[in-house]
């Protein structure tokens, strides 16, 4: 009874709507809320956060051409709302794979279409073939940042495969990612080698300074990361290509299988991308049942982080949790990141991140078929999405409640419409 009381109190706070509200009107709230204030309609890519809810400013803190151009605060773009657009373009198109398959909506075809458009900027805009940029400036189209990462490409590979295999892709579209995949390939296979410790540099072909473009030799949750190669083979036949994701595959698998359980829920979701793809294309029964094994522990791994970070939301009040981001140039305290400023946002990181980790490791769940969720894990998943008010949420974050919401749907986890327990 106490803890039902102390549910219904932060279904008060947080969301006051939420009392009368379901699932679907809440996921209705949170999609209308992503592509009105997070979708940069110029460049096709979402943002990382909002700094206002007023229309039209929420995402003023976006970088100046200029500011892109001197490479400024750092190589990444870190901490300025364009750091993380193909995490989050890769992780959309899966979403709307899943939403279409449950739906049927046609207007989900011409969304897929500019989430894909913007991806497609960010590995052609800036002349590096194969170079998957982190975003694309908005204010001129054309500026990036020069430094990626193995995050970026894992959920871009997978979000365009996705794409490639769903009825949302016409065949104009596949032919394009024939070449963007058959692009990002080549680039691993000549720069990802021994002399670069495997790193497949920056767009200007400098070394990555933080050690996160390299593809091997990496920690557990990063073993898997080369289904590059398996994507490229796939969608173009190239035995170029399978003969790199051989290379590899086996060693990888094997070193995939103890991935450190303390990582936080992005890491869990890349992991699991990888493997999915890697688990699909596999010709081998039993490197695949192994895969398929790793994946199960990977979800396990992930309903232990959902149950610990809705603990830690369940601690913060309704003002908190609408916290707005800041003004990257305002903030009080930089980082030295190996020589390279890195602004903090201070008390916001842990509502950004938090918004975000608690979508994040339902999603992990969801995607090992066959989807086998615990009842106490399919009540956090309604919980929390309840609990959100999301037109007053400015992570990104939200996209993964969403991406949750709609596997559990298209899993059978879920009903169209639910109301609060």
């Amino acid at each position: 009874m106490l803890l039902r009381h102390t549910f219904l109190l932060l279904i008060l706070f947080l969301a006051p709507s939420s009392r009368a509200a379901t699932l679907e009107t809440q996921m209705t709230q949170a999609w209308d809320a992503l592509w009105d204030r997070f979708f940069i309609q110029k460049v096709g890519t979402f943002g990382d956060y909002l700094s206002s809810y007023e229309p039209g400013k929420e995402q003023a803190h976006l970088p100046t051409a200029e500011e892109v151009k001197r490479v400024w605060p750092n190589p990444c773009g870190y901490s300025t709302g364009m750091e993380d657009g193909m995490i989050l373009n890769g992780a959309m198109l899966s979403i709307l794979a899943d939403r279409y398959a449950v739906t049927k909506e046609e207007e989900l075809r011409a969304r897929a279409a500019e989430v894909f458009k913007g991806m497609r900027l960010c590995v052609t805009v800036h002349g590096a073939p194969g170079f998957v940029a982190r975003n694309v400036c908005p204010e001129d189209g054309k500026s990036v940042y020069p430094n990626s990462s193995r995050d970026q490409v894992t959920h871009f590979v997978h979000g365009l495969w996705k794409y490639y295999h769903s009825p949302l892709a016409d065949e104009a579209a596949k032919a394009e990612i024939k070449t963007i995949l058959a692009a990002v390939a080549e680039r691993m296979i000549k720069t990802m080698v021994p002399e670069t410790n495997y790193d497949f540099l920056q767009a200007d072909g400098k070394p990555c300074w933080l050690g996160i473009c390299r593809m091997w030799n990496v920690q557990a949750h990063e073993a898997a990361r080369l289904p590059i190669y398996a994507a490229a083979w796939d969608v173009t036949q190239n035995e170029r290509y399978r003969t790199e994701w051989r290379r590899y595959t086996k060693e990888a698998v094997e070193q995939s299988a103890q991935p450190d359980p303390n990582k936080p829920a992005y890491a869990l979701l890349q992991m699991q991308c990888s493997l999915e793809l890697l688990h699909a294309l596999e010709p081998e029964a039993e490197l695949k049942k192994q895969i398929h094994t790793t994946m199960q522990h990977v979800a396990t791994l992930a309903a232990k982080r959902t149950r610990w970070v809705w603990g830690k939301i369940r601690e913060k009040d309704a003002e908190t949790m609408r916290m707005l981001g800041l003004d990257w140039r305002k903030v009080e305290v930089w980082k030295d990141q190996k020589g390279k400023p890195n602004p903090q946002w201070g008390p916001y990181r842990e509502i950004w991140h938090i918004t975000r980790e608690v979508g994040e490791s339902a999603v992990v769940q969801l995607m090992v078929e066959p989807v086998q969720i615990s009842t106490e894990q399919k009540q956090l998943l309604r919980d929390f999405i309840l609990a959100f008010d999301y037109p007053h949420n400015s992570s990104c974050g939200i996209l993964y409640h969403i991406g949750a919401y709609w596997k559990a749907r298209r899993a059978g986890v879920l009903r169209r419409k639910e109301c609060p327990a």
